[in-house]
């Protein structure tokens, strides 16, 4: 007789498995619903530092769309920060009774039927990351029982999300490194790089009704559209910093920096084994197809329309509008009304309309980037 079974299912195996992030979420969130079926959603908002923006990423429902493209800057979410402050995660067992309703978030909580929400804090090596937000479409259910056992759901959670994070930052960790001699070498600037990605990400939430376009796509443009010319690393000095124009000759060699880029991407992915975290092709077009033409002019492939990728289309309009508005060796920065005037000769040519319009469309925004990452003349 022996004491040895095999008959115990794993109700969290699927996570052993090949699923992206949200697929992850959406497991283990099931899983959980077996002991807590009141439990309705999981979502996950990350913070950004920089901007002091909460972003909304990643939520387990079945239809997040009304929650998707959300943020606010943590200073205006006073029950948020509390949260911080006081070290402590936040239970409200009736959003009902709740009186900190903080733009209306909670309201919303409420018509779409969640009755209690309880919110951790997660951090990443005692740095501060973002929420973790559990609610239910039942009030005064969450007793201590059932927080001691979400603290530890909930931590997990965190630990999934951190771990696509940091595969994500590895990879950019790595290629900046190379990038930082390109940097160096190249006139772009560390708020070229600022202003450019956060274009991008303007024009991702502008079209991600449009083309469906989810959180955390979104962030991984955020991202990963600062390493766009990585390429450049194999560019000989001689070419890359001539104030003039460039021969024919040159311009072919200037030209294969798109190609090296996805080389040396691709070399970095496989050699820190991340090909399977969660969009890495996107990193991989930006950087080999962001000088393509709607047209079929550009470069490498000659790719026209939507062949293009769509992250590359946004990386080209958010590049060229910032080369535009940006003192130059070689040239003056233009005005943002002379900028968008140029966009909009090359929409529908070399740049794409839609992405044109989300940029020209949103100039408060486009503004505020600009005053917040403006040029420093002294590096």
């Amino acid at each position: 007789m022996t004491n040895t079974s095999f008959v115990h299912k794993d109700i969290l195996d699927s996570l052993n498995h090949n699923l992206t992030l949200k697929e992850k979420l959406v497991c283990t969130h099931e899983a959980i619903k077996q002991f807590f079926p009141f439990l309705a959603r999981i979502a996950i908002t990350i913070y950004d530092p920089a901007t002091t923006l909460l972003k909304s990423y990643l939520d387990s429902g079945d239809d997040s769309t009304s929650w998707q493209h959300c943020e606010v800057h943590l200073e205006e979410l006073p029950s948020l920060k509390k949260v911080l402050e006081k070290g402590n995660p936040r239970v409200i067992n009736n959003m009902v009774t709740f009186e900190d309703n903080e733009f209306g978030h909670l309201k919303r909580l409420g018509r779409e039927g969640f009755a209690a929400s309880y919110t951790m804090p997660f951090f990443d090596n005692g740095v501060f990351s973002g929420f973790i937000f559990f609610n239910s479409q039942k009030a005064d259910i969450f007793t201590d029982d059932v927080l001691h056992k979400l603290d530890i759901v909930g931590h997990m959670v965190s630990l999934l999300v951190i771990n696509e994070m940091e595969a994500a930052h590895a990879l950019t960790a790595a290629v900046k490194t190379s990038e930082h001699f390109t940097h160096v070498r190249d006139t772009e600037t560390g708020s070229h790089l600022n202003r450019m990605s956060r274009y991008s990400r303007l024009i991702a939430i502008c079209l991600a009704h449009k083309y469906n376009l989810d959180d955390s796509y979104i962030e991984h443009i955020l991202s990963f559209s600062t390493l766009h010319d990585i390429g450049k690393v194999g560019i000989p000095d001689s070419i890359l910093q001539k104030p003039g124009k460039l021969t024919l000759e040159e311009m072919e060699i200037m030209r294969t920096h798109a190609r090296r880029g996805r080389e040396i991407i691709d070399d970095l992915i496989s050699n820190f084994g991340l090909g399977h975290f969660d969009h890495v092709s996107v990193l991989r077009n930006i950087a080999e197809y962001h000088h393509e033409a709607i047209n079929g002019t550009g470069y490498p492939e000659g790719k026209k329309g939507t062949d293009i990728p769509l992250e590359a289309r946004i990386v080209a309009v958010a590049d060229v509008f910032d080369a535009l508005t940006s003192d130059r060796a070689y040239k003056k920065a233009w005005s943002n009304d002379e900028a968008f005037a140029i966009l909009k000769e090359m929409s529908g040519e070399r740049l794409d309309r839609d992405c044109v319009d989300a940029i020209i469309f949103n100039r408060m925004e486009v503004e505020e980037i600009q005053q917040q990452f403006k040029e420093d003349k002294f590096g």
